[in-house]
Formats: C-alpha cells, sequence, structure tokens
C-alpha cells in the first residue's frame, strides 16, 4: 500500500506520515501532529476523505485528555499551531513510544470474537462459554496487539509478549493505566448513553521514566461507540464509529473482493455524508458541545 506523503508546512519537517495522522518536526524539538481527513479500513488508507474528520477527532481527543488528566499525564503541549492546520493539529511533546498498541475491551467483538470462537481465549485470557457477538464480558481485560507496519494488520499478542517487549515493570503500568482509563472512560460514556466496547491507545515514556498517553484517545477511529439503547448481544451493533465505512466494504454494492488483495472503491457520497454525520454525533453526544 503506498505510504501517504504528509503535505509540506512552511518550516516543518515531516517525519512520519501514518493512515490518519501527520507528524513534523518543530524547531524547539517538539513535534506537530496533525489529524487529516483520511480513513482507512482493511489496513488500507482509502482514497476517499471524510470532511472535517481530522479536525473531530482532534477535538475529541483533547475533551478525553482533559477528563482523564488525573490518571495519566497526556502528550499535547499546545494547540498554538499554523493557522493552515489549525483545529486539528497539537504541538506534542516527543517521547520514545512504546511498541504496543494498549487495547482494553469491556465487550467481545471484532479480532477478540473471532480469537474467541476460535480459542474460547482472547490474548491469553480465558473466557466464559456462551458468549456472543456483543457480550459484556465478565470484566474488562487488557488484550495487547503488536504495532503493524502501514498496510499490515496489528497481530493481537499475550501479556507475557509484552512482558518479553518491555519489560515486566513497564508491562504492569502499562496494562493498569489501559484499564483505568477505560474504566473513567466507560463510566463517562455510559452517562452520555454511549457503551465503548473496546478502545486502542498508545503510550510513550518521557527521559524520566514517566509513562505518558499519546497520539489520539477515544475516538471513533481507535474505539467502537455503540448507543447503549440499541445494545442487543447476538448481533452487529448499530455504531458511531467507521463501521459503516467497513459495511458498505464488504457489501455486494461495492463490487470489492477483501480477499483480492486489490485496493478498495472511492466511497459514494452517501457513506461519506452517514460517516461524517456518526462521527460528529460521536463528539456531541459524548461532549455536550455542537459542533
Amino acid at each position: 500500500m503506498p505510504t501517504p506523503v504528509a503535505p509540506e508546512l512552511d518550516g516543518l519537517t515531516p517525519l512520519h506520515s501514518g493512515k490518519v495522522r501527520d507528524l513534523y518536526a518543530l524547531p524547539d524539538g517538539r513535534l506537530l501532529m496533525v489529524a487529516s481527513d483520511r480513513i482507512s479500513a482493511f489496513d488500507f488508507v482509502l482514497d476517499t476523505t471524510i470532511p472535517d474528520k481530522g479536525e473531530i477527532l482532534t477535538r475529541m481527543s483533547l475533551w478525553w485528555f482533559e477528563q482523564l488528566a488525573s490518571l495519566v499525564p497526556h502528550h499535547v503541549v499546545s494547540t498554538d499551531v499554523p493557522d493552515a492546520v489549525r483545529g486539528r493539529a497539537v504541538v506534542c511533546e516527543r517521547l520514545a513510544m512504546f511498541p504496543v498498541e494498549c487495547v482494553a475491551r469491556g465487550y467481545l467483538t471484532g479480532s477478540g470474537l473471532l480469537d474467541y470462537r476460535a480459542t474460547g481465549e482472547v490474548c491469553g485470557i480465558a473466557l466464559p462459554s456462551g458468549l456472543d457477538d456483543g457480550s459484556r464480558l465478565p470484566e474488562p481485560v487488557f488484550t495487547p496487539a503488536t504495532k503493524a507496519a502501514l498496510g499490515d494488520h496489528d497481530e493481537n499478542v499475550t501479556y507475557d509478549a509484552v512482558v518479553a517487549t518491555v519489560g515486566e515493570s513497564v508491562a504492569a503500568s502499562l496494562r493498569e493505566t489501559t484499564l483505568a482509563v477505560y474504566a473513567r472512560a466507560d463510566l463517562i460514556a455510559r452517562q452520555r448513553g454511549i457503551i465503548i466496547a473496546d478502545t486502542k491507545l498508545e503510550f510513550g515514556h518521557r527521559p524520566d521514566g514517566t509513562i505518558v498517553l499519546a497520539d489520539e484517545v477515544l475516538t471513533p477511529d481507535s474505539s467502537r461507540f455503540w448507543p447503549a439503547a440499541d445494545w442487543e448481544p447476538g448481533r452487529t451493533q448499530p455504531s458511531y464509529d467507521k463501521q459503516i465505512v467497513r459495511n458498505w466494504l464488504l457489501s455486494p454494492a461495492s463490487g470489492w473482493d477483501r480477499a483480492s488483495g486489490e485496493a478498495p472503491p472511492p466511497l459514494p457520497e452517501s457513506v461519506v455524508g452517514h460517516t461524517r454525520a456518526r462521527y460528529v454525533e460521536a463528539y456531541e453526544t459524548l461532549t455536550g458541545e455542537a459542533w
């Protein structure tokens, strides 16, 4: 898959472009992280963009960082950014990132459901029998994954694999912090009528070893948000995330064969509009702020 190219910004050095974000080096050593309107699905960055998506993700992350500040420090230093990316970029501190996707699951779906159906476990954690798509777990679990290169798929791994990668003390801190963040976010979202089925977090550390929450946090790109009133285990749940895009790509209407290895087709305007509307609805429902 072609690597996205970061747009040029005067005086800034592009460092990295991911599925959604572009990273630049600032003259003072800090970083500028810009959220684009790109959207990815099935490890492809689609040709179609979702209007306002980058700004929605940025504003939602900033809101969540405030809610979580007493639990864990975050990487955002300032929102004073160049005019060309205002509203969808933040200045952040440079961290040494841990090579682990820290995933918390409160409900069974997605890759966790596939693992469970195959083994009765998720990331080496045994779960009760009889669970179905959308089932609430007895308690949230830490189900880490590898950080895949662009175009590759993150792979679920066991906690022991995390210990082998970052050491026992750091692994324990990552698990504890991930579950604490999920617990607080779940409580806040539930009060607003949203279930957070699962979420993916990324952490780095400062030179003194302090663990810091980085990247984005609790957005429709990194989490599964479900309307609580519509939750019904045993089926695919209505969602506020990019499941709308995934569902269309897998439908006969798209004409795309996921097994072909070819890039997905452009999204129709109806899917773009529906996806944008759901992102906005998630933002407004969670934060109480009008878009």
